[in-house]
């Protein structure tokens, strides 16, 4: 059943697309000092740390199970190890308000693949905002995408396979709904830390670098901000409206991720990248149903207004 949303509620989903959203932009800045492995190793190492000391200062108690265990290890290869380097890599070619707009398929394909693996059938709707989503895309990658593979494509196509990644977690997080909220997601931060710190020091030497402040206050805020208030807000608000409702955060995610490029990074869209968010928001709001279903609610009110006399109340 679909839950209405409060005043506090559309708060907190405004707030956690900020949080979101900043992380594209302080991902930037992390990535002028450090390699996007490290940048993703500091982001889950910060946030791990901090949800395991509230998991635990509220009594909690991680799980002994190895099965337990490897559920939270593929979760946080899928979930953030895997889509945390993918889209920092990309922003190495790409502009964060771009890796944004991309990011923005996650639920398209959360649809398809819901479909596909039989838990939610693809309505008429359903595909027309399948269709408007990945011709979003196409008119953001390019006419020539299938012709020639330059670095700007490649780091485009990254971002993408980082919201599949993101699409197959939200499948897979399902068997993690025993465990309480912050054990889940301090556990899943924990294996994903396991993932990146070793590749981080193997392939990036990450102690080499020569970094500046703002690289390191970027990483920390990524870690603290972006990541572990991210999950607590996330978790606390799907508890109140539901996941429906909390995937309206995509609609705000590119949009705060543009506006923070515009202003602090002096970065510039063309009139396709546009184009193709508005096609992509389409997309979304297809699939959403809910806008649709405002401007129908609409009609009959309006219709009723005007053909009633100035100052006259219904009987």
């Amino acid at each position: 059943m679909q839950r209405v949303m409060q005043r506090v509620d559309w708060a907190m989903l405004l707030g956690l697309a900020v949080v979101f959203g900043s992380g594209f932009f302080l991902g930037d800045l992390g990535l002028q000092s450090f390699g996007p492995l490290t940048v993703a190793a500091g982001r889950v190492a910060g946030a791990a740390i901090i949800l395991a000391v509230i998991a635990l200062a509220r009594g909690r108690r991680f799980p002994g199970d190895a099965r337990t265990w490897w559920v939270l290890l593929v979760m946080g290869a899928i979930n953030n190890a895997i889509p945390f380097s993918l889209i920092f890599w990309g922003q190495t070619h790409i502009d964060s308000a771009l890796a944004a707009i991309l990011n923005a398929m996650t639920p398209i394909f959360t649809v398809l693949l819901a479909h596909l693996v039989g838990d939610e059938r693809l309505s008429g709707r359903r595909i027309a905002g399948v269709l408007f989503g990945f011709v979003g895309v196409a008119v953001l990658m390019g006419p020539d995408v299938l012709r020639r593979l330059d670095p700007t494509n490649a780091a485009e196509l990254a971002v993408l396979l980082a919201a599949l990644s993101y699409a197959t977690a939200g499948l897979w997080g399902r068997r993690l709904r025993h465990l309480p909220t912050d054990v889940a997601a301090g556990g899943m931060l924990i294996a994903s830390s396991a993932i990146l710190l070793p590749a981080a020091a193997w392939i990036e030497r990450p102690w080499t670098a020569n970094p500046t402040a703002t690289s390191l206050a970027a990483i920390a805020i990524l870690g603290l901000f972006c990541t572990a208030t991210a999950y607590l807000l996330y978790f606390r608000l799907l508890a109140r409206v539901g996941a429906t409702n909390l995937l309206l955060v995509t609609f705000l995610l590119p949009i705060v991720a543009m506006a923070l490029g515009a202003a602090f990074l002096g970065e510039h869209l063309a009139v396709g990248d546009f184009i193709g968010l508005a096609l992509i928001l389409m997309g979304l709001a297809t699939i959403d149903g809910r806008p649709l279903g405002w401007l129908r609610a609409k009609e009959p009110a309006a219709a009723g207004t005007s053909g009633s006399p100035r100052g006259s109340r219904p009987s």
